[in-house]
């Protein structure tokens, strides 16, 4: 018996139980089509929320950047890794955020791996919402912290948590997606700001699908909530709304400093190439320049749910742009996307362990660069499929 005949049985199993992922191969810029494995189709997959991943400014940024900075960074941000740009960029996106300092990390996964260890560890309690995003997660397995997961955004539920347990540690943290990336729900971070106020606990949100998507002209979800320093630590991402690649921590110049000392990604991974850098000046150039893009994202969101359900299809409890078609079983899921993909529309299955079992859906995600046409043509084949497989009458 081979030591790997385990992982042949997995990856069967996988297979037998509809959840193995085969992956497509894009042949073509980001946009609202795409060329996926030699054919044209309706992109409704991607986190290019504002169409910015192959727009011109973006691109002509990051081409001037490569011409004057060369291909890679050869080094840590902590040894010889840090560019003028990169500098640049921290200070833009503080600003942005109305906060007093941002740090920024090779990606918003690095960013949660940074963050979470460094501001807790073996004596100290996490409480973090059911249904946070992987690096999250594995965040709060990297800090040896005590991890007590809430029900999904019940805010009585993780004051009651915090009642029964924060006296047997020496501190803690709340920490929370702002909005929950397969279900497209906002968390309620005002009480949840209040119950980190009354028990002097450190609030964090991840905000990687709010950056570019909430508040006024897409400055996240504290401040469409208004919540500005009130919040200790915002982790965001440069790989959806923004178009680029990269992670960015914002809030409190004492927790941005010492993220700079502590932050292991930040210390032990190269720096983002200048050419990603200043591509994302570019984004937050356009983003503070008007709010075009962040209300078309979201009149072509309200057009698209409104039409999905009014052909009886079950869009969940979303309220952003992130669009669960909700199918229930893995199988199901697949089949649905495989039709969709002959008809024209990129759109893949999501199933366990991205979301729990029994809740497979097609994810939608919505896009600034969709025309109304567009989403009409992907809401005529969902609905043809839907009919097909019995979804919908």
């Amino acid at each position: 018996m081979s030591k790997l005949d385990w992982l042949h049985a997995e990856i069967e199993g996988l297979k037998a139980q509809g959840l193995y992922n085969r992956i497509r191969t894009i042949e073509s810029p980001q946009g609202a089509w795409l060329i996926v494995d030699g054919k044209r189709v309706l992109n409704f997959c991607s986190n290019n929320y504002l169409g910015l991943a192959n727009h011109p400014a973006l691109v002509a940024a990051a081409k001037k950047a490569l011409d004057e900075m060369g291909a890679g960074p050869a080094a840590v941000r902590s040894i010889a890794g840090t560019t003028h740009l990169h500098l640049e960029l921290e200070k833009r996106l503080a600003r942005f955020k109305g906060v007093e300092a941002a740090i920024t990390f090779q990606s918003g996964f690095t960013a949660n791996l940074a963050t979470i260890p460094a501001l807790v560890g073996k004596e100290d309690v996490i409480f973090s919402d059911r249904l946070n995003h992987a690096s999250i997660i594995d965040g709060c397995r990297l800090s040896g912290a005590k991890i007590i997961a809430y029900e999904h955004c019940d805010v009585n539920a993780l004051e009651a948590a915090v009642k029964e347990n924060l006296s047997s540690y020496r501190r803690g943290l709340i920490v929370t997606d702002g909005v929950f990336s397969m279900d497209g729900d906002i968390a309620p971070l005002p009480e949840i700001y209040e119950v980190a106020q009354r028990y002097d606990l450190l609030l964090m949100v991840d905000d990687a699908h709010g950056e570019g998507v909430l508040g006024r002209g897409g400055r996240g979800i504290v401040d469409h909530f208004g919540l500005h320093g009130k919040v200790d630590i915002e982790v965001g991402t440069l790989s959806k709304a923004f178009g680029v690649v990269g992670g960015v921590v914002a809030g409190r110049a004492t927790i941005v400093e010492w993220l700079r000392q502590r932050g292991r990604p930040f210390l032990f991974s190269s720096a983002v190439t200048a050419a990603d850098v200043a591509a994302c000046l570019a984004a937050i150039d356009l983003l503070e320049s008007s709010t075009e893009l962040v209300d078309r994202l979201w009149d072509n969101a309200r057009y698209f749910k409104e039409e999905m359900k009014r052909l009886g299809f079950d869009t969940g409890v979303s309220t952003t742009p992130i669009t669960p078609i909700m199918l229930g079983e893995a199988p199901l899921a697949q089949e649905f996307s495989r039709e969709l993909f002959e008809e024209g529309v990129f759109a893949m299955a999501i199933g366990y362990p991205t979301v729990p079992k029994g809740k497979a859906r097609i994810r939608v995600m919505i896009s600034a660069a969709h025309s109304r046409a567009d989403l009409d043509q992907g809401l005529e084949a969902f609905a043809k499929v839907g009919r097909k497989l019995g979804v919908i009458h």
